[in-house]
């Protein structure tokens, strides 16, 4: 059976699981006449974990080990077969003999036709000891479950302790995945700074990853000075803020304190709407409609343009940034106690008054986590960049001129046909420790001052 097939069974088995399970329960309470320790459902739940956990967490774990240990055990095999070749070489050949066997590859090789067949063969095998083993296991733990329903049996705590613990592996999961993320970061950023001085790095200002493939090449040495490309990235994030900010926050106000409910019900999903567009498609509209209109306005004043500017890319970043910001600053203003709303209004302050004196400062922890998470938002952002700031790592703070960005270098440095363990593909790490490094600190003073003001504010 296939995994879908598979899948299929499993949900069937389980929800009978389920039906059974609160059957069981229901005919033990009316025979002995007593009721049962926990709610009929939690005894259903408890069925269900027991029947469906085990089979789709071994079907997990089968379909990500099963072809690992088939490619191990195969590529060792072909060692075997071809002892002059090197890891690489067997590697390729196993991927032939893989595609041969999955029709994608026609070859008149006999060998690789009788290995292709073994492969074959083995595929079969496994997908045939999977189907089994998953089914005996998940009609053997469907029955323990089943026999485990008791009047005196605690489902309900059995069913939560069940959540908790998928809680807190979730939570731990994500903890590792954050950690691992990091320590490849850095492993490989270090790896460049062998090469190369952090502190020329750090503070150096001029950013020229070109390394030639001789040593007597012009721009053999290359230059990794990051401060233009940070400063790009904080010019189009600021720009950004200035334009998504007051218009997300003041559209926010107006949803939730002014306009009519029948209003706000056309104008929050229409802001939102925004926020569904593919960034391509704002690039697209950054390139071909507002780069072209500001250099068209600073022609007229007699100012010198950019085609590509960091002025068009912020502008537009800022308009896909708008949903972000209103949508959580509305939720937060609509959080805000009406308590203290009539409160105000009853001391006789105005309706502007309360708004900017008591809705807005108790507000304000979650108006800060909205504003740290669209310049996240806008720090992370790449396809505007590329398509309407270019490339070019000016140190400058005229928005008029070309910028480039942290992440559209990181683009840049890791496409194309480069080594890997060149200084110019390493630098890409680096610029995604020293990214990571920042946006930490700028999470660590929001969180900071969001605590300190929502305890002014309880």
């Amino acid at each position: 059976m296939s995994i879908f097939e598979i899948t299929i069974v499993i949900l069937i088995i389980s929800a009978s699981a389920y039906f059974f399970g609160v059957r069981k329960i229901v005919s033990l309470s009316a025979k002995y006449k007593k009721k049962p320790d926990s709610l009929m459902k939690y005894y259903g739940k408890n069925a269900v974990i027991w029947a469906f956990v085990p089979a789709f967490s071994m079907l997990v774990a089968y379909s990500f080990l099963a072809p690992v240990y088939i490619e191990t055990v195969f590529i060792d095999k072909l060692s075997k077969i071809f002892p002059e070749y090197q890891q690489s070489q067997l590697n390729l050949v196993y991927a032939q003999v893989q595609n041969i066997a999955s029709g994608f590859l026609e070859s008149s090789d006999v060998q690789l036709l009788a290995l292709s067949e073994q492969l074959t063969s083995w595929n079969e095998k496994a997908q045939s000891t999977r189907s089994w083993v998953i089914l005996l296991v998940l009609i053997g733990t469907s029955a323990l479950g089943y026999n485990k329903i008791k009047l005196r049996f605690p489902a309900r705590v059995k069913v939560e302790q069940f959540f908790e613990r998928l809680f807190l592996g979730a939570a731990v999961t994500a903890i590792l995945i954050t950690i691992a993320i990091v320590v490849s970061l850095m492993f490989e950023a270090l790896r460049f700074f062998e090469v190369y001085n952090f502190f020329d790095f750090l503070f150096g200002t001029h950013w020229s990853p070109n390394i030639a493939i001789r040593d007597d090449q012009v721009g053999s040495s290359g230059s990794f000075g990051m401060i233009p490309v940070l400063a790009g990235t904080v010019l189009i994030a600021f720009i950004a803020m200035l334009v998504a900010l007051p218009i997300g926050v003041f559209s926010a106000i107006y949803m939730a304190e002014f306009a009519p409910r029948g209003l706000r019900d056309i104008i929050k999903p229409t802001l939102e709407i925004l926020a569904g567009i593919p960034t391509v498609v704002y690039g697209f509209f950054a390139a071909l409609m507002v780069a072209p209109f500001f250099r068209s306005i600073g022609l007229s004043l007699g100012l010198d343009v950019s085609s590509e500017s960091a002025l068009a890319a912020g502008a537009v970043m800022g308009i896909m940034i708008i949903p972000f910001i209103s949508s959580l600053s509305d939720d937060v203003i609509n959080a805000v106690p009406q308590s203290l709303k009539d409160g105000s209004i009853g001391l006789g302050a105005t309706k502007a008054e309360t708004i900017i004196k008591v809705i807005l400062p108790a507000a304000l922890p979650g108006l800060v986590g909205a504003f740290l998470l669209a310049v996240s938002r806008a720090i992370g952002e790449t396809m505007i960049v590329v398509m309407a700031a270019g490339h070019a790592a000016n140190l400058t703070a005229n928005p008029l001129e070309a910028v480039t960005t942290v992440t559209v270098q990181i683009v840049a440095l890791l496409t194309g046909d480069t080594v890997f363990d060149s200084p110019k593909t390493l630098s890409a790490f680096a610029l995604g420790i020293t990214l990571f490094v920042a946006t930490l600190m700028l999470n660590i003073a929001a969180l900071t001052v969001s605590r300190k003001l929502s305890e002014k504010y309880d």
